[in-house]
């Protein structure tokens, strides 16, 4: 069921950037799509809309809604209160490496270690033809869908939130 899933994520995606002549922004092309619900109100929160929709070119490694649910409960709640914004700013950009970092890049970068936006690094890990994204907490995330482009970067879809130190 859980490939279903996968596929059924990937091709809305992709018919959501097909539909448009031009592909929107990182924040459309997620906007568009209710599967990042969660992670457009964190944008949206963390004021970050204007940064994610500037000139980039940008790679975001974007959590869907079931990603955000398996953080801790009331984790996402707490980060989203105007109080926890540096906070919530920290993960955000966590997920944000500067570039057009298409698949066929992040495959040539097993075992190596990627800056991301926020100043942490991500270590890249290729197994079984599978992406996998090792985070400063030592969490390892599948990257479960690829190449979504949009007009400011590209978007790789991710099965956990990445969390920084």
């Amino acid at each position: 069921m859980k490939k279903f899933a996968i596929l059924g994520l990937t091709a809305a995606l992709l018919s959501t950037v097909v539909a448009q002549t031009q592909p929107g922004t990182i924040v459309e092309v997620a906007a568009a799509n209710s599967s990042f619900a969660t992670l457009v109100a964190a944008v949206k929160a963390g004021d970050l809309v204007g940064t994610l929709s500037g000139a980039g070119p940008f790679t975001v490694f974007a959590p869907t809604n079931e990603a955000f649910a398996k953080l801790p409960a009331g984790t996402v709640e707490t980060l989203l209160k105007p109080e926890n914004k540096a906070a919530l700013v920290k993960v955000l950009t966590y997920h944000v490496v500067s570039g057009n970092v298409m698949a066929a890049d992040v495959v040539g970068l097993n075992r190596k270690k990627v800056k991301t936006v926020q100043g942490g690094d991500l270590t890249v890990f290729v197994l079984n033809k599978n992406v996998y994204l090792l985070d400063e907490s030592k969490r390892l995330t599948k990257v479960i869908a690829t190449d979504v482009k949009a007009s400011n970067g590209v978007v790789h879809v991710i099965n956990q939130v990445l969390l920084p130190k």
